[in-house]
């Protein structure tokens, strides 16, 4: 039987970009994905992945109906209920027995690509009382989201580069071209770099490959792996020494310039040169480059981040903006209003960003915005004693191929574990682990609101689908499985998930002074829209819900505003330029300046077909390009004796992997690189086109011991290797 196609718009979930897409429907398939132009933020621009959408809905691998655990060990279909009840049986009486410590919760990077994943994790945690969080912020972003609460005392305010106004733009670490940006929404990364160019301003590009950004800038900088934090303080000395800080308005809500000063002093482009492998004259010019444009704004991202000093890095990226006044100020780094923000308050002081209010228990690591790294996850699990994890509650999260040695928490939780749940669609490397796995429905029948990118975003906008296509027989809504794991752990199982909605609703409107009646007045056809709604209401430009279902492609609220001192949160209610935790560490990037550098490192890439293991099993997406393949330099693979498309062994201190060659002048000697996500190769998954192409897993090379001491995050760049034909 032929069904008419029609046509229905939906936000691209698959990269932090948030295209609009308008797709092509048959029945209640997918048939096709392509840009929607008349979206007013990304006007028709579509990448591969979006272009993919149907295949992924449409995935034959994707579970269906939830899987339990059963007597002889096997996962087996079940209903919802048998899973549910499962659930109710077991957690509760865990911690009953052991105390809230007695489970762990990670959350995976998918959490915030769909409404349920940024709806009911807070309210999950809240249920279960348990301080063992692990998220893949501890993996990525966690030491911008550190420095970001030491400067401004708020995690969670991170600037942006206006990239539609700036002059100069620098990146470090970042490669937006197949990133498609990150702690940064901008739909077509790669048409407003190419603008920048044509309008004249100048793209400088730091980073050890000669990426496809790299490609499009004025100036690239091949800086040596794990070095861009002594980079970054050798220009800040410039701006110093040269007399060039001019941090205009800003100055007068700014706290501890003169003690920067003297802090940064030893790191002049000479002493930081060798390190670096940057020249002082390059050093020296980047800063006074950046300091003369008339507008401008430095980025980095997971190339900076992940590395020994990723927090300095990012602390020294919002140090150049601010010396050099081009922070909060149009042209340069603003901090987004998104439509569901809190209504932005008078300036005053502030609670203030503490770090280590308490620490894991095998280790000590502190936590760093109530998370703890996720590579101490293992042994959180596997070390006995009182306060070890004996449940692991794991939403939309892979640490076993995305944390540091994989084989060990593969390990853990095969043998160490009294329960476990995963929400996932897929049976992959972590959830064959699980006793009760709950599969959320595909993208085509869900609906999309970006909570956390809206707060990320280059231009202030705001976009809602509702799911394009129903929900099937026998599927669940995403939220309303996490309403009910939620009421199955907090001993409230059989109650209605409305619950949830209506106690999320209850507390927000307490929390905001708001009447009680404004609950009545909420529209939508479920708790997340009536939840939505209330967020629209008592945010920042006052909108509602239906305003939004009444302009299907967006709603433009103007570009982004300076907005300091409004997001101040610090104690002080100003800027603190070296907060203590900052200072403490700056010895140790001291320290590095003596550091004799490894022959050969190790760094990751991206690929614009990918986005971490859960985009592995799309068939539009895997081959070609997009393969895991170890890059080395023509003079590296000489000396060594390497052969392009052979196997090759790479060994660290935390194991070996082996993975096919290729020889490529993009990457500098003395560095190789490997893409993360790959490692496809344990038994008991069903992933079949993700198997078929396996890769090899670069966190295996990794133990887990090498963290960021101030944010938790796992140093997953800039890991010393040697490389040798395989035997």
């Amino acid at each position: 039987m032929s069904h008419a196609s029609r046509t229905a718009p939906r936000i691209c979930p698959l990269c932090e970009a948030t295209c609009g897409l308008t797709l092509t429907i048959e029945g209640t398939t997918v048939t096709g994905a392509r840009g929607d132009r008349d979206d007013i933020f990304s006007r028709g621009f579509i990448c591969p992945k979006g272009a993919s959408f149907g295949g992924l809905d449409a995935d034959p691998d994707r579970l269906r109906v939830p899987l339990v655990r059963g007597e002889d060990g096997e996962l087996r279909e079940a209903t919802w209920g048998e899973a549910f009840d499962r659930i109710a049986a077991r957690i509760p009486a865990l911690v009953e027995a052991h105390g809230p410590q007695a489970v762990g919760v990670v959350l995976g990077n998918p959490n915030v690509h769909t409404m349920a994943g940024s709806l009911y994790p807070p309210l999950l945690l809240a249920a279960l009382r348990t301080r063992n969080v692990f998220t893949a912020s501890t993996l990525d972003q966690m030491p911008k989201h550190v420095s970001s609460g030491l400067l401004f005392g708020d995690a969670n305010a991170i600037p942006v580069p206006d990239l539609d106004r700036t002059d100069h733009l620098l990146l470090i670490g970042a490669n937006p071209l197949e990133s498609n940006g990150s702690l940064c929404t901008a739909p077509d990364f790669p048409g407003r770099l190419r603008a920048l160019r044509r309008r004249g301003s100048t793209l400088t590009v730091i980073d050890p490959r000669r990426t496809r950004t790299a490609r499009l800038a004025d100036r690239h900088v091949a800086i040596r792996p794990g070095a861009d934090a002594l980079l970054l303080a050798a220009m800040a000395q410039v701006l110093f020494a040269e007399k060039l800080v001019d941090p205009g308005v800003l100055a007068e809500h700014l706290e501890g310039a003169d003690e920067l000063a003297v802090a940064l002093a030893d790191f002049t482009p000479d002493a930081v040169a060798t390190a670096c492998d940057v020249d002082a004259a390059t050093i020296t010019a980047l800063a006074r480059e950046l300091a003369a444009a008339p507008t401008a704004a430095v980025y980095a991202r997971i190339g900076s981040c992940t590395v020994e000093h990723g927090t300095l890095a990012s602390w020294l990226v919002d140090v150049l903006n601010i010396l050099t006044g081009n922070l909060d100020r149009p042209g340069g780094a603003l901090f987004p209003l998104s439509a569901t923000a809190r209504t932005p308050r008078e300036a005053a002081p502030g609670k203030g960003f503490a770090l280590g209010r308490w620490a894991s228990r095998v280790s000590g690591h502190p936590e760093a915005k109530g998370e703890l790294p996720t590579a101490a996850l293992a042994e959180e699990i596997e070390t006995p004693g009182e306060g070890r994890i004996r449940a692991l509650v794991v939403l939309a999260a892979n640490p076993v191929l995305s944390a540091p040695d994989g084989d060990r928490l593969d390990a853990a939780l095969a043998g160490h574990l009294d329960f476990m749940v995963s929400v996932d669609p897929y049976l992959n490397e972590t959830s064959r682990h699980a006793d009760v796995v709950l599969p959320p429905p595909p993208p085509s029948q869900s609906a999309h609101f970006d909570f956390a990118f809206n707060s990320f975003a280059v231009h202030n906008q705001v976009r809602y689908t509702r799911a394009p296509i129903p929900l099937e027989d026998g599927r669940m809504d995403e939220s309303e499985i996490h309403a009910r794991l939620i009421l199955a752990v907090s001993g409230m199982h059989g109650a209605p998930p409305s619950a949830v909605d209506d106690l999320a609703i209850a507390t927000a409107i307490t929390k905001a002074g708001a009447p009680k009646e404004l609950a009545g007045e909420l529209t939508g056809r479920s708790g997340p829209e009536r939840r939505l709604d209330l967020m629209l209401r008592l945010g920042p430009y006052g909108l509602t819900l239906e305003q939004l279902l009444a302009h299907p492609h967006g709603i433009d609220l103007g570009p982004l505003k300076p907005r300091v001192p409004e997001i101040l949160r610090t104690r002080s209610g100003r800027i603190e330029l070296l907060p203590a935790p900052i200072a403490a560490d700056l010895p140790r990037l001291r320290r590095a300046l003596g550091d004799r550098p490894a022959p050969l490192v190790l760094v990751g890439r991206r690929h614009l077909r990918s986005n971490n293991s859960w985009m592995h099993n799309v068939v539009s997406l895997s081959g070609g390009s997009n393969v895991c393949t170890l890059q080395v330099h023509p003079d590296d693979a000489a000396r060594l004796g390497l052969v392009d498309g052979a196997t090759v062994r790479i060994e660290s201190a935390g194991g070996g992997i082996e993975a096919p060659a290729e020889i490529t002048d993009t990457v500098r000697s003395g560095v190789v690189s490997l893409p993360h996500g790959w490692g496809h190769s344990r038994p008991g998954t069903r992933m079949a086109v993700a198997a078929a192409h396996p890769g090899a897993n670069v966190n295996q090379l990794l133990d887990g011991s090498l963290l960021d001491p101030l944010s938790g995050t796992a140093v997953l760049n800039a890991i010393p290797v040697t490389v040798t034909p395989s035997p």
